[in-house]
């Protein structure tokens, strides 16, 4: 064997008996894709992926996104043995409490992970927003001769991935916005936790990623045939009008005399015995646990001075690009650091007293005023701009394709799961901010890639509109009734239900300044009266996610009415009609529970008063509420579903009208 190929060989199967070493140890894991991926992993890494492990946040580098989670333990054998800093001793703490080294690959918890991957699809999904930011950048910034912004993305994808439905989504978008500097390389082995893929899967995976058009590729033999998966790799970076899915066809298990090429190789240790045997079948020199020979840690190791050197020229040609274009440089150091313009929050809009806006219409308002001093600032929505208000309008749509202008416009078409998880994306990439929009009610099918945003810290912004039955005659299918309960229990996730257009000013300020974790503002159809402020508690009170909107008549309150949205403006009149009838009564906004919850409880106590009836008044599930209101507390809400109808008929049917509130709070009061 020439030397060369020596060498390759003998890092390949150092990445394998290092993975499956781990597993073992950690008595868990997934040994299979390693041991079938670990070629084509090896390939991309050593030839192709610019990156530096000693800067390992440089803007320029390659994106690697390792989709098939479970495969985590070829990933920490890359980043430990192309010199990131990931110890052994970390390697051989696999999937234990308070490694680095988790089950599944955890963003921000292990240096060199670029997204938190394993629930499947959420991966190359992620890779698609990342090649869209990078697209978007390059278009933003780059001039002429001054390239600052130049790298691809790849993922390594699994059967599995492919299966769901958010690839799909995804994969279908990346080919229309002819994103060409993305690459995902498909470990096609055949086999899924149940046993051969035939039993679910049987498409023509090639034809599929033909029609979303995609340029595929085809290597046949992936155990061992190292030239053609690169030769692969050099044709998918040649092709910058497309995407390319690189399908490899893999043993999973690949040497393991007993299970390689069935599913039990997939989800479980091989055995110390398995071990044994297939380090004998792959010709490995020892049979000592987490053994790396030298040349290969050597051989590996040379990603350190190439990424240093590709760094260093990428810096040397950033200065000449800054001296050129000074300001583009400090607007590109300010995204990068997530930081804000200096005024970037003046001249926000101030809406006229006696309209009614929607809120939705107002924050279309608030986020093109927005948009003109935060040039980083995209998003889009899914089908739907014209009815969430959510276009930028000084800006065309975002086209991945070379030579395209740089539109801010995200046309996502009806992908809601994609569009979630390509935002999470574009976040993981850094240098720009994102937002999506579509109706609440499809937040459902946004919820897993916004779990993962809230994992994650990642600031994106998502528009939520039609928020209620108010929404009319669309019927139930269409009227979040659940929907604003089902996010708050999100961890980390700040769920933001604006009064009216001047809290939905705040709520996009309050978003923005959020530069670690996401927001969701959750915006009404219906026109909502803006009131004169100087009889009411300005709007910058959401800050502290709650506060006294209006005082009772008296010091000490009968009735607190705590309310959010649209369901504030009830809220006033409701207290109107109370304090005439002799009750004096507090009115509460409370926007945002996860920012209340945060402020120190003498406030909290201080806002919600004490001693009186506190109400709750919310066009949803009332399920939650006995948290701010006692559970001697009223709530006023909608436990069922929705109906079709005209809104007003509906809020009338619901118990939501002035008349009706104040019914009940007074049943209520002389109940007590």
């Amino acid at each position: 064997m020439p030397a060369t190929q020596a060498i390759d060989a003998l890092c390949v199967n150092t990445l394998r008996t290092l993975s499956i070493d781990a597993i073992q140890q950690a008595g868990s894991g997934h040994p299979g894709l390693p041991l079938g991926a670990a070629p084509m992993a090896y390939v991309l890494w050593q030839r192709f992926l610019r990156h530096d492990p000693r800067d390992p946040g440089w803007p320029n580098r390659d994106r690697f996104v390792l989709s098939a989670g479970h495969g985590s333990a070829l990933l920490y054998s890359l980043l430990h043995l192309t010199g990131y800093d990931l110890p052994l001793d970390e390697i051989k703490r696999f999937r234990q409490l308070g490694s680095r080294t988790p089950g599944h690959p955890e963003f921000g918890h292990t240096v060199g992970v670029e997204a938190t991957t394993g629930p499947l699809g959420q991966g190359c999904s992620n890779a698609v927003g990342m090649a869209i930011a990078e697209r978007f950048l390059a278009q933003r910034y780059n001039r002429g001769e001054h390239v600052v912004v130049d790298h691809h993305t790849y993922a390594l994808v699994g059967d599995g991935d492919l299966m769901e439905g958010i690839a799909s989504e995804a994969a279908s978008l990346a080919g229309h916005l002819g994103l060409g500097k993305l690459i995902w390389l498909y470990d096609s082995n055949d086999i899924s936790l149940d046993g051969p893929t035939s039993l679910s899967f049987t498409e023509d995976v090639p034809a599929r990623f033909r029609a979303y058009g995609w340029q595929v590729l085809e290597v046949a033999d992936g155990d061992t045939d190292l030239e053609a998966i690169g030769a692969a790799i050099d044709a998918a970076r040649a092709d910058t009008a497309h995407p390319s899915l690189i399908v490899v066809k893999t043993t999973i298990g690949y040497g393991s005399p007993k299970k390689a090429g069935t599913a039990g190789a997939h989800g479980s240790p091989l055995g110390a015995e398995e071990i044994l045997a297939t380090k004998r079948a792959l010709g490995w020199e020892s049979t000592e646990p987490f053994f790396i020979p030298d040349d290969a840690r050597e051989h590996l190791r040379a990603a350190v001075g190439r990424g240093a050197q590709e760094r260093s020229d990428w810096s040397e040609r950033f200065e000449r690009w800054a001296a050129a274009h000074p300001n583009l440089a400090a607007q590109w150091q300010l995204a990068q650091s997530e930081l804000l313009p200096e005024g970037w929050d003046q001249d926000l809009p101030q809406f006229e007293v006696g309209t009614k806006p929607a809120t939705r219409e107002a924050g279309g308002v608030v986020l093109n005023a927005l948009a003109e001093r935060l040039p980083w600032l995209l998003g889009g929505d899914a089908d739907l701009s014209g009815s969430t208000k959510t276009s930028i309008k000084s800006s065309g749509d975002f086209d991945g394709r070379d030579g395209a202008e740089p539109g801010r416009n995200i046309r996502y078409g009806v992908r809601e799961h994609a569009m979630a998880a390509a935002a999470n994306g574009m976040a993981y990439h850094g240098g720009c901010r994102t937002f999506t929009a579509t109706f609440f009610c499809f937040a459902d099918y946004m919820r897993p890639a916004l779990r993962l945003a809230a994992m994650n810290d990642l600031p994106v912004i998502n528009v939520f509109t039609h928020d209620s039955i108010a929404v009319g005659e669309d019927g139930p299918t269409h009227q979040p009734v659940e929907h604003l309960m089902s996010l708050r229990v999100i961890p980390g996730l700040h769920v933001v239900r604006p009064a009216d257009a001047d809290e939905t000013r705040e709520a996009w300020r309050h978003a923005l300044l959020r530069s670690e974790g996401p927001t969701a503002i959750v915006l009404t159809r219906q026109g909502i009266l803006v009131r004169d402020r100087a009889d009411l508690a300005p709007a910058s009170g959401l800050e502290r996610g709650g506060y006294v909107l209006r005082q009772a008549s008296a010091a000490s309150a009968a009735v607190v009415l705590v309310a959010t949205g649209s369901e504030v403006e009830l809220a006033l009149d409701s207290a109107a009609a109370l304090e005439a009838a002799g009750h004096p009564t507090r009115v509460v906004s409370l926007p945002c529970w996860e920012v209340f919850a945060d402020q120190d409880p003498a406030y909290r106590a201080e806002v919600l008063g004490g001693g009186g009836l506190r109400v709750s008044i919310e066009a949803g599930s009332t399920l939650g509420w006995e948290r701010w209101i006692g559970e001697d507390g009223l709530a006023i809400g909608i436990d069922r579903f929705g109906a079709s109808a005209p809104g007003d008929e509906l809020m009338a049917e619901y118990g939501l009208t002035p008349p009706q509130v104040v019914e009940r709070v007074e049943r209520h009061l002389a109940a007590r």
